[in-house]
């Protein structure tokens, strides 16, 4: 499996790193929950580029598709792997998205087809962040706005799976396009959104003010403190 996109800001996490992860959700999953590291990558995303900050104690369990779905490891080693993956991926992107945005690359996967040139697939990265919107509950969105989502939702819908499996490759594929630029213009909608309220109300998790600014933000989030609750 080939991915698109290399993690190397921060904290670097690395192809095996990635195949670890997209392992174990192959594994544990079931039915009801994110199946690979694209589709995760999409739901994350979400989740940091929201109206508020979403607790791990709702998204870790969505990610096995509800309460009483968390996997039964095989060792707490394996565990902790695998959520301090999480959390690095998580604040890697949120890191880039803040920091530089032209910069941030969607993890979607890619089809190596014999004779043909590489297909990028986006489906499951958009189903994924539709799923982190879903959890978030991101109310309505200006019309210009609602558009840039509806780029994403568009492959990450259900009900426009029979339009999309319509397209020819060179249609879909231009039209993939258009999924990060709206990843990018949603994030700085909320960020927006969110700045005037970190300035003027603090954040209920107040941090103890002995946490080091490159330290895990003891709100939860993944971020260090100086990118969350301290910024």
């Amino acid at each position: 499996m080939t991915f698109s996109q290399t993690l190397d800001l921060d904290t670097p996490i690395s192809e095996a790193d990635l195949e670890f992860v997209d392992e174990v959700l192959h594994q544990y999953g079931n039915d009801d929950s994110i199946l690979d590291i694209s589709e995760l990558d999409g739901f994350l995303t979400a989740l940091v580029s929201g109206p508020e900050m979403v607790p791990p104690s709702r998204w870790f369990s969505e990610i096995w598709g509800g309460p009483g779905n968390e996997p039964e490891w095989q060792s707490e080693e394996e565990m902790q792997r695998f959520t301090a993956l999480l959390f690095q991926l998580m604040n890697s992107n949120a890191m880039m998205l803040m920091e530089t945005p032209a910069e941030f690359r969607a993890l979607f996967r890619i089809a190596e087809r014999e004779g043909e040139a590489p297909f990028t697939v986006a489906e499951e990265w958009s189903f994924g962040y539709m799923r982190g919107v879903d959890l978030s509950q991101w109310p309505s969105l200006p019309a210009e706005l609602d558009t840039q989502l509806q780029a994403i939702a568009l492959h990450g819908r259900e009900e426009h799976f029979d339009h999309i499996h319509s397209l020819s490759d060179a249609v879909h594929q231009q039209i993939v396009t258009q999924i990060e630029p709206a990843t990018r213009a949603l994030h700085h909608h909320w960020l927006q959104q969110r700045a005037p309220e970190l300035s003027t109300n603090p954040s209920p998790h107040r941090a103890d003010p002995k946490t080091g600014r490159n330290d895990p933000c003891p709100c939860g989030s993944g971020k260090k403190f100086k990118r969350c609750c301290l910024h």
